[in-house]
Parts: C-alpha cells; sequence; structure tokens
C-alpha cells in the first residue's frame, strides 16, 4: 500500500508531533510529585518555564532549595506562611557529600533518614561534611505541601 499527496503530509505531521505530545503527558509542566523538604514537611511544586539567571535580583529576593544530586529529595529554606518566604522565587545551590551516608549519621537529628531541614543542611555545610557548590539555577514555581506529610 502507498501513501501519496496529502496523506502522506499528513501522517508525517503527526509523526513529528507524537514526541512533543509524549513530552507534556510526562509531566513537562503541571503539578508535579513530592519536590522537596522544608522543615521535614514534602511539598510538592509546579512546574514552570521560567528562568530568572542574571535578572539582577538581590539574593535576599529568592529562597534556597538545596539539591542533593539524586541523593534524596531536596530541602528548601522556606515555604507558603514563613515570615520569610519569598513567594516562590526560587535559587537552586547543588551540594556536594564527601560521606552522603555519614552525614546521615551525624546530622539527622529527627531520625528520618536522610537530610530534610535547612537546619540540618546548614550544619552539614557548617561541619564540611557538605560542600555548597553554588547556584545553578533561579526560577519561580509555587509550591504544595503534601497531604499528610
Amino acid at each position: 500500500m502507498r501513501i501519496g499527496g496529502k496523506s502522506a503530509v499528513l501522517v508525517a505531521a503527526f509523526a513529528m508531533l507524537t514526541p512533543a505530545s509524549g513530552a507534556f503527558a510526562a509531566g513537562s509542566g503541571g503539578v508535579t510529585g513530592s519536590a522537596f523538604y522544608v522543615d521535614g514537611q514534602l511539598y510538592r511544586t509546579v512546574n514552570t518555564p521560567t528562568d530568572i539567571s542574571g535578572t539582577g535580583a538581590p539574593a535576599s529576593s529568592f529562597d534556597t532549595i538545596y539539591d542533593f544530586g539524586g541523593l534524596q529529595s531536596n530541602v528548601a529554606t522556606a515555604a507558603p506562611g514563613d515570615l520569610d518566604y519569598n513567594g516562590g522565587r526560587w535559587q537552586v545551590h547543588a551540594l556536594l557529600f564527601a560521606d552522603y551516608e555519614q552525614a546521615i549519621e551525624q546530622f539527622d537529628t529527627n531520625g528520618s533518614n536522610d537530610l530534610d531541614s535547612d537546619e540540618e543542611v546548614a550544619a552539614a555545610l557548617a561541619s564540611g561534611a557538605a560542600t555548597d557548590t553554588g547556584v545553578v539555577k533561579s526560577f519561580v514555581c509555587p509550591v504544595i505541601a503534601e497531604p499528610g506529610s
């Protein structure tokens, strides 16, 4: 069977659009699952296509999200309702660990088997068990508390 003319154009157009629609379905936008901790509570977020790097905004206008490089859920320094919350303006700081398991043993003060507060992260940073390698991304996104966490 041979496809020609307009049919071939339609088949080609559909083939080109299919990967894009798959990306949308795979979560390239919208509400995520658990994204990070704030003071031991898990939060979801809403992916937005924002990048506010290089805007010249002062660091004090952002809250920090510590990125653990896939070792565990990330940790943020503030959430809605906190007096110092900056409305979902984030700077992501990448963390490196000399020995992640040892850092958990030493700085997990609530027995959660991970670092789930900025106080625990700060203690790991102050001791040298973790290293903040700097800002890797600046963006805006709202956050939503996970029910029951």
